[in-house]
């Protein structure tokens, strides 16, 4: 059998110092998982080319009933299609357990005419969410523009590609005879040819009629310029007060508003925040039930259970450790997904998941020092859930339970920065902050906290 998990013990090429001097006294309820004790490594048996594995379905998704029950199969690719976890959701019969938050959205663009920021920590939905809200919005004949935002992105740049989708024929000043529209020229020939800001956007906008228009900006937290930030807090602003036919929907990590936009009370009344708040149990099962209509299985209660747990919320975590259940139960010929088919799942996440860090990493958490302080390191992981990693010492303190000062935690911390190189740290005025290097270990650490607490 193939080698399906690495030991983490092994010995490193090279003593390294003490992580720790000793241990902070920290609440000790948080123990590492005794699985990451005792990961097996099975024996390699010599292996023939007939019995390497093959693909089940051609790329046309046609099935190769040669290889494999062509009912096996097919479940596997209607599990994929309901499940998959690697992209967000785009169509509707594939959304679940965020209905509340779809309909809080339409009603703020359609009712209150306002702009919308949706932000929560990562993998908690949000871009599943517009996408299904601009298929729906699109339904409407709204016009729906979408742009995800990186860490160089311009002002002018983003919006004279969501203008230059705009058709001419829904600017006030041109008749439906004029030569702009026979020519299907769009909105972005109104602009300057060279950089513009929130003023031009706004004189142009402000100009559509026949429709309404809806700009998502996702992923808005990647934009590091400030001025990016002010011209669209501008932007929104001089929409607003022009009463114009469009409205922005921001998306980005962040644990409130403020984090999002800044402080700029011009604009507080102009748009509603929209948390994504956490999954509940029921909504959970909501999505693994797409899974069990899709491919025929069923989920035993202890099993959503387990999911609900060890997901903590995350829609993105629910569909993964579903899909990998599940097709646990499809290699064992089962038709219930058990919680022994989502321990499994969850082993083989966490596996891969240790696997993608660098090799020092993996031997330094293996250490005796880092189960000494793996409260300190998973309360240090779920501080930085927000903010793009970031967190300092008084954020970890929040998440413990124990004596520690937020002084002799970033003590700590320090020396996880160096030598470790566990964390990077960035001294900026004030309170210093701290983000782990590497976002696999955050990862890891998280839902090795999840399987603690179910071991407990």
């Amino acid at each position: 059998m193939a080698t399906l998990f690495k030991r983490w013990g092994r010995a490193s090429p090279s003593p390294e110092p003490e992580m720790f001097a000793a241990p902070t006294t920290i609440g000790s309820e948080q123990q590492r998982p005794a699985f990451l004790d005792t990961l097996w490594l099975d024996d390699e048996a010599p292996v023939r080319e007939s019995d390497l594995p093959r693909f089940t379905a051609m790329a046309s998704d046609d099935i190769d009933g040669a290889t494999e029950d062509a009912g096996q199969a097919r479940a596997r690719l209607a599990l994929r299609d309901a499940l998959g976890a690697s992209q967000p959701v785009t169509t509707r019969d594939r959304f679940a357990g965020r209905h509340d938050a779809l309909a809080q959205l339409i009603a703020a663009v359609e009712q209150q005419r306002v702009h919308v920021v949706i932000y929560g920590e990562r993998g908690i939905g949000k871009t599943s969410l517009v996408h299904v809200f601009a298929d729906t919005a699109r339904e409407a004949r709204y016009i729906v523009l979408y742009g995800s935002c990186g860490t160089d992105g311009r002002f002018d740049e983003i919006f004279r590609a969501f203008a230059a989708k705009i058709p001419m024929l829904f600017h006030r000043s041109v008749l439906p005879t004029t030569a702009a529209v026979e020519q299907a020229l769009n909105f972005d020939s109104m602009l300057p040819p060279g950089p513009f800001g929130p003023r031009e956007v706004s004189d142009l906008f402000a100009d559509v009629v026949g429709t309404r228009v809806i700009m998502i900006l996702d992923e808005y937290d990647r934009i590091a310029d400030a001025n990016f930030r002010r011209d669209v807090a501008e932007l929104i602003k001089n929409l607003s007060d022009r009463a114009a036919r469009v409205q922005l929907v921001l998306t980005g990590v962040a644990s409130n508003l403020d984090e999002l936009i800044g402080f700029a009370p011009s604009i507080r009344r102009n748009i509603v925040g929209l948390p994504m708040r956490p999954l509940k149990l029921d909504e959970v099962g909501e999505i693994l039930r797409l899974g069990e209509a899709a491919a025929g299985l069923h989920f035993g209660d202890a099993a959503v259970a387990m999911i609900a747990t060890m997901a903590n919320g995350s829609p993105y975590l629910v569909r993964l450790l579903g899909h990998r259940a599940a097709m646990t139960a499809l290699d064992l010929r089962r038709a219930e997904v058990d919680a022994g088919h989502v321990k499994t799942a969850v082993e083989r996440v966490l596996t891969e998941w240790n696997a993608t860090l660098p090799r020092r990493v993996q031997a330094m958490l293996a250490r005796d020092e880092s189960r000494a302080q793996w409260p300190l390191l998973v309360a240090a992981a779920e501080a930085g859930t927000y903010s793009d990693g970031w967190f300092i010492a008084t954020d970890v303190a929040a998440e413990l339970t124990g004596t520690a000062t937020p002084a002799a935690i970033e003590a700590d911390l320090r020396r996880l920065s160096t030598p470790h190189n566990l964390l990077e740290t960035d001294d900026r005025p004030g309170e210093p902050r701290f983000r782990y290097r590497y976002p696999g270990v955050a990862s890891l650490l998280l839902m090795s906290a999840s399987m603690a607490r179910l071991e407990r």
